[in-house]
């Protein structure tokens, strides 16, 4: 049965998933950065962002590449919030704006967009469509797992929307890498949780950059 899944979800020490102060020149926050640097040399995040340069890319036996591809496997759908896609908020007043990642963007399957203001699909270079949706989360994962055709559903980001379908108990499996950094501020993913209510740790290891954990619903049984 298809799954919606977490992956390559970088927190800091302090809980904190993003910066604050969101825009162009900081796409992640302040500091957001930071919280990605076990991700950024591993040979998928350089294939997919830095492709002239991905064959210089460490070996791919390392722990945090191991995990980095993880996040690519039978993914037919993503699932993102708003603040993911751009830095711009309310009514769009720049349609011109076709997200971070220039005309080619590293999905590859459709996109959907949660936002309160609609806007028509993109369609962009290399199988990548944008689609803005204002539904609530369940019908948004249900469009994405129609539009996934029998594959998982991947939930990016932000930290909002994550929070979201972890209060609704939607998230089946949720890779979160713990980044050896203290930011202070900015977006917490725990905020108004109890942590992961409902969902067991089924892995806990390491690197020298992050600390990998994994959980699942409980009530899969695994």
């Amino acid at each position: 049965m298809p799954k919606l899944r977490v992956h390559n979800f970088s927190v800091s020490l302090d809980g904190y998933a993003a910066g604050t102060d969101q825009g162009p020149d900081h796409p992640l926050g302040r500091g957001g950065h930071r919280l990605h640097q076990w991700v950024f040399t591993t040979p998928t995040f350089r294939k997919m962002f830095e492709p002239e340069v991905a064959g210089s890319a460490p070996p791919s036996s390392t722990l945090d590449e191991a995990f980095a591809a993880a996040g690519e496997v039978g993914v037919g759908a993503t699932i993102m919030g708003r603040n993911m896609f751009g830095h711009q908020r309310g009514p769009w007043l720049d349609e011109s704006w076709r997200g971070w990642w220039g005309d080619n963007p590293p999905y590859h399957h459709p996109v959907l967009v949660m936002t309160h203001h609609p806007r028509p699909s993109i369609e962009m270079a290399g199988g990548t469509t944008f689609h803005f949706v204002t539904d609530d989360v369940e019908s948004v994962l249900q469009q994405a797992f129609d539009l996934a055709d029998g594959q998982d559903v991947r939930l990016g980001g932000g930290v909002s929307t994550v929070r979201q379908y972890l209060q609704a108990g939607l998230i089946d499996e949720m890779h979160l890498a713990f980044a050896p950094v203290l930011l202070g501020c900015g977006e917490r993913l725990f905020d108004n949780l109890d942590g992961p209510v409902g969902y067991q740790c089924v892995e806990l290891v390491s690197s020298p950059t992050a600390a990998h954990a994994r959980f699942t619903r409980a009530s899969t049984g695994q």
